[in-house]
């Protein structure tokens, strides 16, 4: 009869066991969500309460598909990019659909400038880096209000 009663305690021990774990972590999470942060004074992203608190919030335009043949070795290559625009949250949105052409021809511009061997071995930050400040001088040499923030690039195929 001892163990029977020995299996009946460790599964009642176990069970409790677990049942305070799915608490504990239930609750971390609520006040993590609520914003509470962690107790050495960061956030879940790593950024102090302090930073955490001076971020904003956006809105993003997706500009699709945007087609650059460039030549190669033996045969010609293509590069498909997905942008988006990051922009602050009150910005228009008909102002961002407005200054699509204009970013797809920059981009167009700009990367039919660069070699195959060139753009395929660029990181997809550095590819970003260069695309927001090639947006950005083209935009300003022409005269035009930006209404974005920052450029991202969302898919890249190539083939």
């Amino acid at each position: 009869m001892a163990m029977p009663r020995i299996i009946l305690l460790m599964l009642v021990l176990n069970t409790v066991i677990a049942l305070g774990g799915l608490a504990f972590n239930y609750s971390m999470l609520k006040t993590l969500q609520a914003g509470g942060g962690v107790a050495n004074g960061e956030s879940v992203e790593g950024r102090t309460e302090a930073e955490a608190e001076e971020a904003s919030e956006y809105t993003f335009f997706p500009i699709e598909k945007v087609i650059v043949s460039l030549p190669g070795k033996g045969r010609e290559h293509y590069f498909v990019l997905d942008l988006v625009l990051q922009a602050e949250l009150d910005t228009d949105r008909k102002k961002l659909e407005q200054v699509d052409p204009m970013v797809r021809n920059s981009v167009v511009a700009h990367l039919s400038t660069l070699s195959f061997d060139q753009l395929r071995g660029l990181p997809i930050t550095e590819l970003q880096g260069t695309l927001e400040k090639v947006l950005l001088d083209d935009f300003a040499s022409k005269k035009v209000a930006v209404p974005f923030v920052h450029v991202l690039v969302s898919k890249l195929i190539v083939q």
